[in-house]
């Protein structure tokens, strides 16, 4: 079997988990007074209403739009640009008795109306606000779902230590991803949502290998302490984690510039996720676990007594 052996490359990780654990606080702290004061910007997934898209012949004037659409008794409308300065998106809260295609025919002869600019309507959808309400529940349900499932396989897996870190990850994760959206006011829908699902996907893989390694190097250096197994164990990791999170990184910088508007909210969070659970897998998981006081003694196989082992030999 191959030895591992420390060497005089170990990075000193564990050196620095104060700053970032006071760094990660910082960011969860002004990500969760982001979603209390601001609330995420739900997209017309889990609000419901019309959402219309209107594309012109020129780069749309956005305060005169909306003054057209006050005027015309459509002044709930959420006017934004969606892509360029001549494509818009326009959100109506839902309307009792008006179907989508007729609201949709309404809004483009409130823009004809008064504003001398070529139009034509791009796409028109709607959701109802039942369906936007069970969407966002059922969401939220899916992340808590996957959260406790992960904790109870990690503690079964390798030690509850290493679960609390790993799941305390997973949750630094998607609490400073929804900040992002948070302050920005990036719009929050279904791919977004799946976005996350997905970046609690990829952290809890590396988590996991990092626990493995820590395990195992727990096993083999007896005079190692807890700190110096964990540093061996993150250095160890490292060319793997740099290797998997740049080649991901590649292939969503790819989706985010060139994938087009609909999937820029997907790339934009699995972008971000991407760098924040790299960052977790090496400070937070492992952070925590050091911290509550995982040791060698922890991570060691159980030893099962073979009956009869105890008895001495016959003479």
């Amino acid at each position: 079997m191959r030895q591992i052996i420390k060497t005089d490359k170990t990075i000193a990780f564990m050196k620095g988990r104060f700053v970032a654990m006071a760094f990660s606080t910082l960011l969860v702290l002004a990500s969760l007074t982001s979603l209390v004061i601001n609330n995420l910007n739900f997209g017309l997934d889990f609000t419901g209403g019309t959402l219309i898209q209107v594309s012109f012949s020129q780069p749309a004037d956005l305060n005169q739009v909306r003054q057209q659409l006050s005027e015309n008794d459509f002044g709930d409308a959420v006017v934004q640009t969606y892509g360029s300065q001549s494509e818009i998106l326009i959100r109506l809260e839902p309307r009792e008795g008006v179907k989508a295609e007729e609201l949709g025919n309404q809004v483009m002869q409130a823009l004809q109306s008064g504003m001398n600019v070529d139009m034509q309507m791009q796409r028109i959808e709607f959701v109802g606000s039942a369906v936007g309400d069970e969407l966002k529940e059922q969401g939220g349900l899916a992340m808590l779902t996957a959260l406790i499932c992960i904790l109870i396989y990690i503690a079964i897996r390798f030690e509850w230590r290493l679960a609390v870190g790993a799941v305390g990850a997973l949750a630094h994760d998607v609490i400073i991803t929804l900040g992002l959206f948070s302050v920005f006011q990036l719009e929050f829908d279904l791919t977004v949502l799946a976005a996350l699902l997905a970046v609690i996907g990829y952290s809890i893989n590396d988590t996991v290998v990092v626990s493995d390694r820590i395990r195992e190097n727990f096993r083999k250096f007896r005079k190692y302490s807890p700190e110096e197994t964990i540093n061996v164990s993150l250095t160890q990791t490292m060319s793997r984690t740099l290797i998997t999170s740049l080649t991901t990184i590649l292939v969503l910088l790819a989706l985010f510039f060139l994938g087009g508007q609909l999937i820029h909210g997907f790339a934009t969070a699995l972008l971000f996720g991407v760098f924040i659970g790299t960052y977790s897998s090496i400070y937070v998981a492992s952070s925590v676990a050091l911290m509550l006081g995982v040791s060698r003694d922890d991570l060691m196989p159980t030893e099962v007594e073979k009956e009869g082992a105890d008895q001495d030999p016959l003479p």
